[in-house]
């Protein structure tokens, strides 16, 4: 004789539910390359604003000589290398992790910007570009005028 167990549909939603919580825990937790970086370049926010496109970027371990930054048409590259330090070795590994890092990564810009007015600054491992809009990418208001009913 077999159990008949009645199916309850919310069952399947709490698991499917689930599934989806460990399917985007395991994305975003799992380590950086080395502990630092996502998706093979830096984490890193992008803003617009009126004026300016800002972009930080996380670089510990990184100096600012360290680091390249290039535009090409709306195309933001940065690329950085550490090399390891030479360390006199006072026995055997048995955990190596601090080693030659480098990393490339291109974003899009959502539009163009002015390159010779860039700033970038960096600041406790932390690069903040500001880009300025050019002219032509900033939004500008159309005003409306009235006219009368007749």
């Amino acid at each position: 004789m077999s159990n008949l167990i009645r199916w309850n549909p919310f069952r399947e939603m709490v698991s499917m539910s689930e599934a989806m919580n460990k399917l985007f825990d395991d994305a975003w937790v799992m380590p950086r390359n080395g502990g630092f970086f996502r998706n093979g370049g830096p984490a890193l926010d992008m803003v617009e604003n009126a004026d300016n496109i800002v972009v930080t970027a996380e670089l510990p371990g990184f100096k600012p000589e360290d680091i390249d930054i290039q535009l090409e048409g709306s195309v933001l590259t940065l690329h950085g290398e550490v090399k390891e330090e030479n360390e006199k070795q006072e026995g055997q590994y048995h955990v190596k992790e601090r080693r030659q890092n480098s990393f490339a990564r291109a974003v899009q810009l959502p539009t163009n910007v002015v390159v010779d007015k860039a700033k970038a600054e960096f600041k406790d491992g932390i690069l903040t570009l500001t880009l300025p809009k050019d002219e032509v990418s900033k939004a500008k208001k159309i005003s409306i005028t009235a006219k009368s009913g007749k």
